[in-house]
């Protein structure tokens, strides 16, 4: 009966030091907010500068913003009667604006990380595989929207953009018996812009939570490993 008693003293007492080992060994909500920041920091900055470049929506199947859905059987038309070309103009042309104005959502992000608070990082930190891009999302879409719409809109002019679409929608809409196109062209662009730039960030926060190797410092290591083992 003592060795029975003695052997469930020492299971307690292991597990209340197991117990405590735990604890000690989470990461504090300083470190916490410190890591995430440096993640987010890292992502946001690659996910900018990829589609900061020539082709960075263009080139890339994910991003590729493509002839406004609403208005496709307008392309199809128009490609069926030899105006290709025209066609294929305009959406380069709206790509290469929202290449030019990703680099506007850098300072927004900024702002956003230095606003997040510590109750913020954790439950990001512990959250789905996208928490941190959604959390950005709510809070700067509107942000980036304000930003992006004007610098896309002087991107369509410049480009041509907008006179290629409006183009193509007069010579849609002289094609008899057809239902004419009104598509806000700068919302349209503005809107894809953005959901081409939080897939790339999703892509960036995917590879730190799940790449051993995409947490060179301190910081991230000990930190995500620590979310690691919490999720397990």
């Amino acid at each position: 009966m003592k060795k029975y008693f003695s052997f469930i003293t020492s299971i307690l007492c292991l597990t209340l030091i197991l117990s405590s080992f735990t604890k000690l060994s989470d990461p504090s909500g300083e470190l916490m907010g410190k890591a995430l920041k440096e993640a987010l920091n890292t992502g946001t900055d690659k996910a900018v500068s990829f589609l900061n470049k020539p082709g960075g929506y263009l080139d890339n199947a994910r991003f590729k913003i493509p002839f406004p859905p609403e208005a496709v059987n307008v392309a199809n038309k128009l490609r069926a009667i030899g105006q290709g070309e025209r066609v294929d103009k305009f959406i380069e042309s709206m790509n290469h604006a929202a290449e030019n104005a990703a680099i506007e959502a850098k300072p927004i992000f900024v702002g956003a990380l230095q606003s997040m608070t510590i109750d913020d990082a954790k439950t990001i930190l512990t959250g789905e595989d996208n928490s941190a891009t959604m959390y950005f999302k709510t809070k700067t879409k509107d942000g980036l929207y304000s930003a992006f719409s004007p610098k896309i809109k002087t991107a369509l002019d410049e480009s041509s953009a907008s006179k290629h679409w409006t183009d193509i929608t007069t010579a849609y809409n002289k094609i008899p018996f057809t239902r004419k196109v009104e598509t806000d062209l700068i919302k349209y662009t503005t809107n894809k812009a953005l959901d081409g730039l939080f897939l790339k960030i999703s892509e960036e926060e995917k590879d730190i939570r799940s790449n051993l190797d995409s947490r060179p410092t301190g910081a991230l290591k000990e930190v995500f490993g620590w979310v690691d083992r919490f999720k397990k």
